[in-house]
């Protein structure tokens, strides 16, 4: 299995409206096990996202879905970018 755990930055005031774009009609990924958009606690414009695939090649793969190459397109002009960005090798655990 391929992780990433990614804090991603939304321009100032824009988190809500970030959280929204990113949450709504989500369609299937190929190879997602798990996909979570969370709000960082500690921080007013941070996003956590949390991600588990069946592989980095499945998770390349889906950065060329229409419908994810649309939310990144909408989603854009308010991210403000990117705290950090941590890959991982998940073994498993519940829902996986």
């Amino acid at each position: 299995m391929y992780g990433l755990m990614g804090r991603m930055l939304a321009a100032p005031g824009e988190r809500e409206a970030l959280l929204a774009i990113m949450l709504e009609g989500h369609a299937p990924m190929p190879g997602c096990r798990s996909y979570v958009i969370a709000r960082d606690p500690k921080s007013e414009d941070g996003i956590w996202i949390t991600e588990v695939w069946d592989s980095k090649q499945a998770h390349t793969d889906s950065l060329q879905l229409p419908h994810v190459q649309a939310t990144i397109a909408k989603a854009k002009p308010i991210i403000a970018g990117f705290a950090e960005f941590i890959e991982t090798e998940p073994l498993g655990g519940s829902g996986l």
